[in-house]
């Protein structure tokens, strides 16, 4: 009995600490039972799956976050590369420009060379040319100045003069000419 004494006298002074602060223990242990039942439920049914909508957020972030790096890498690698081809190109079209100013330099020296040739062979032709038109023009004097001197000499000379004395007199007449 003293137990029972010892019992309803801690419990008359834990009704008394909560009676001293206006609460009913049978309400404050219900409202205490509510209160877990509402978390409770507002976890699992709101909570939860916030976080976990949070936390998938957060991740789609984070893999946002590394693909962008990623595409900048990618960025920087391409315009490297791109840097590195224009640069690649230009050499290669310096090398071309030079090799093209070599061939039309080669070209061009072809071509005077050859044209020289042909006026050369023009010259030599004009050469052969006018010495052939001479050698005609001088036969055809010649062949005139043997008839006038002929026809001079039988005019001066009355006596007929022998066909060998006549060339001979032609002769050296044109011997004289020249």
């Amino acid at each position: 009995m003293a137990e029972n004494t010892l019992e309803s006298g801690t419990e008359v002074q834990n009704e008394s600490v909560f009676a001293s602060l206006g609460l009913d223990t049978n309400i404050f242990v219900g409202q205490v039972i509510n209160f877990a039942l509402v978390f409770l439920i507002v976890w699992f049914l709101l909570l939860k799956p916030l976080t976990k909508k949070l936390e998938e957020r957060r991740e789609m972030i984070d893999e946002s976050i590394d693909k962008a790096k990623e595409v900048e890498t990618n960025l920087m690698m391409s315009e490297q590369s791109y840097k590195e081809k224009l640069e690649e190109a230009k050499k290669e079209a310096n090398k071309i420009i030079e090799h093209a100013h070599g061939e039309a330099s080669t070209l061009a020296d072809k071509m005077k060379d050859q044209a020289k040739v042909e006026i050369d062979g023009l010259v030599v032709q004009a050469k052969k040319s006018i010495a052939v038109e001479r050698e005609e023009a001088l036969s055809a004097v010649k062949s005139s100045a043997v008839d006038l001197i002929s026809a001079a000499l039988g005019k001066i000379v009355s006596s007929e003069m022998t066909e060998k004395m006549d060339k001979k007199v032609i002769e050296d007449a044109l011997k004289g000419m020249k």
